[in-house]
C-alpha cells in the first residue's frame, strides 16, 4: 500500500492552510526542493537573545524563555536540513548559550526549566521528579563536539560529558544493580544515537569503541519495540519510533515490522487525510487547540518523511 498522489495533494493543502511558518518550510524543504536558508530564517524566530531556543518550538510547552531541550529541538532541525556551517551565526550563538546557561550544573543540561510553570503546558512538562538521563545532555555534547573549537572551554567540558555518558552507558550499574542501559528512556537512545553521529563526523577519538556502544544501543531498543500491531492504539514504542529509513540501525530485524506499521500509518489517517495526535494536556484548551495542529503538521513530516523513505508514495 502506498500513498496516492491525491492524498498527498490534500495533506499538502492542510499543510499550507494550518502550519506554522516553520513546520511549512520544513515541508517545502523536504517535498518540494523548499531551500535551507527558508528553513534557518523561520528557525531563527525561536532563538533568543541568549543563543537559547524557545517560544514554543517544542509544542506542548509555550515557555518563550530558552532552554536546553528546545534548544536540542532546533539542533534536531539544523540536523534535519544537514546544516553544517560552522561559522553561521545561528550555530555560534546556540553554542554561547550552551556554555553560559544557568540550567547546566557541569554534568547534565537540565530537561526541565523553572520559568516553564509560568506559561500553558502539557502536565509531564511539570514533572521534576521524571529521569532524564543524558536527555538532552548527550546530543547537546555532541553538537558542542561538532561545531565547538578544540580550544575552547566548552569543547573540554562536552569531551568530558561524552565520555561520562558512554562509560556509564556502557558499564554503569544504578543503586538497585539494574544496568544503566537497561531503563526505559527512548528519547535517550535517540540522543545518544545522535550523539555518536556527532562524533563520528568530527572524528573524535574516544579510547571506547563505538561501534560496540551502537550495538548496545540497538539491542536495548530492540527490547522495547512493540510489535504486536493490536497494542499500537496505546502508548507504546512502535518499530517508526526508533526506525526511519531502511538505513537506520534499529531496522535490521524489524523489516516485518516496519512494513506493517507503515500499511497502519496509511490506513490511521482521519477524515481530513492526516493523523490525529494521541494525547491531550487536561489543561489550557484555548493553546492545546492551537498546539494541536502544531503537532499535527510534525507528525506529516515525520511520517511522509518515513513514507518517502520506504518507498511508500506514488
Amino acid at each position: 500500500m502506498n500513498l496516492s498522489n491525491s492524498d498527498f495533494q490534500s495533506i499538502r493543502r492542510w499543510m499550507y492552510r494550518n502550519a506554522r511558518p516553520l513546520d511549512l518550510a520544513r515541508w517545502q524543504y523536504h517535498f518540494e526542493n523548499g531551500s535551507r536558508e527558508t528553513v534557518l530564517s523561520t528557525l531563527s524566530a525561536y532563538q533568543n537573545e541568549d543563543g537559547g531556543f524557545g517560544n514554543a518550538i517544542e509544542a506542548d510547552s509555550w515557555n518563550p524563555n530558552s532552554s536546553p531541550y528546545s534548544t536540542s529541538i532546533a539542533i534536531n532541525i539544523l540536523e534535519e536540513i544537514k546544516c553544517r556551517d560552522r561559522s553561521h551565526e545561528m550555530i555560534q550563538k546556540t553554542l554561547k548559550y550552551l556554555e553560559t546557561t544557568s540550567d547546566f550544573n557541569g554534568e547534565y543540561w537540565s530537561a526541565i526549566i523553572n520559568t516553564t510553570h509560568d506559561y500553558p503546558h502539557a502536565p509531564w512538562w511539570s514533572d521534576s521528579a521524571y529521569d532524564w538521563g543524558f536527555t538532552p545532555t548527550a546530543l547537546l555534547a555532541g553538537f558542542i563536539l561538532f561545531y565547538a573549537n578544540k580550544n575552547e572551554v566548552i569543547y573540554k567540558t562536552a569531551r568530558k560529558i561524552a565520555e561520562t555518558a558512554i562509560n556509564r552507558y556502557l558499564f554503569g550499574t544504578m543503586p538497585n544493580g539494574e544496568t544503566y542501559n537497561s531503563i526505559k528512556r527512548e528519547g535517550e537512545i535517540h540522543c545518544f544515537t545522535e550523539m555518536l553521529a556527532f562524533i563520528e563526523e568530527a572524528k573524535v577519538g574516544f579510547e571506547c569503541d563505538i561501534s560496540e556502544i551502537r550495538k548496545i544501543l540497538n539491542k536495548q531498543a530492540q527490547t522495547f519495540i512493540e510489535k504486536d500491531p493490536s497494542k499500537w492504539n496505546q502508548y507504546c514504542w512502535k518499530p517508526s519510533n526508533f526506525v526511519k529509513s531502511p538505513d537506520s540501525i534499529f531496522y535490521p530485524g524489524n523489516e516485518k515490522a516496519m512494513d506493517t506499521e507503515l500499511d497502519y500509518i496509511l490506513n490511521k489517517r482521519n477524515h481530513e487525510g492526516i493523523w490525529d495526535i494521541t494525547w491531550t494536556w487536561g489543561a489550557y484548551e484555548k493553546e492545546f487547540s492551537i498546539s494541536q495542529n502544531w503537532w499535527k503538521a510534525n507528525i506529516i513530516i515525520d511520517h511522509l518523511q518515513m513514507l518517502k523513505n520506504f518507498g511508500r508514495l506514488q
